[in-house]
């Protein structure tokens, strides 16, 4: 299933509601932000059939709410042609489709993410097992965690942080 697709789908169509007038509730966008962090373990290990079913489960309870909100306000023609998009992206494979941003002061070689820390996942637990795999990290302004290194010592650390405290916090 191509998640990333399915994901860029129904992060257009909640941008759709909001320039509609139309508010989303913080429990859909939190969804969205959660299944967006698992598809990214996912492409550091997808062998994880759990992690699949959470993103799953994810993708399916925003695309719900935001059918039945879109069929409520918009009509049942905006959600078919919604739905029609969403059909198209699921059916596509899982794409390593990467987000290029430019960061300054890293050399090319390396690779980064940004990490969002949480009660779960505190600050300090993510830098701790970030200098355990010889990763550097850096605070940013926004709180998130900057880390960067070696594209297999990434891929090592999303393991690593997936297995420790990825699935253990439910809602």
């Amino acid at each position: 299933m191509g998640y990333l697709a399915a994901w860029k789908v129904l992060e257009e169509m909640i941008t759709d509601f909001r320039k509609r007038g139309m508010t989303v509730p913080a429990d859909v966008i939190n969804d969205l932000r959660s299944a967006k962090t698992l598809i990214n373990v996912l492409r550091a290990d997808p062998t994880r059939i759990d992690t699949r079913q959470k993103v799953d489960e994810y993708l399916r309870t925003v695309e719900s709410y935001l059918v039945s909100e879109g069929q409520k306000r918009f009509g049942t023609e905006y959600v078919d042609e919604w739905l029609k998009r969403l059909d198209e992206g699921s059916k596509r494979v899982f794409e390593e489709e990467e987000e290029t941003r430019f960061i300054p002061g890293l050399p090319r070689e390396q690779k980064w993410i940004r990490v969002r820390p949480s009660d779960e996942l505190p600050l300090e637990k993510i830098m701790e097992l970030a200098d355990e795999l010889g990763l550097s990290c850096d605070v940013q302004d926004d709180g998130c965690l900057l880390v960067c290194g070696e594209d297999e010592r990434l891929k090592d650390f999303l393991k690593k942080m997936a297995t420790r405290y990825g699935l253990r916090a439910e809602k």
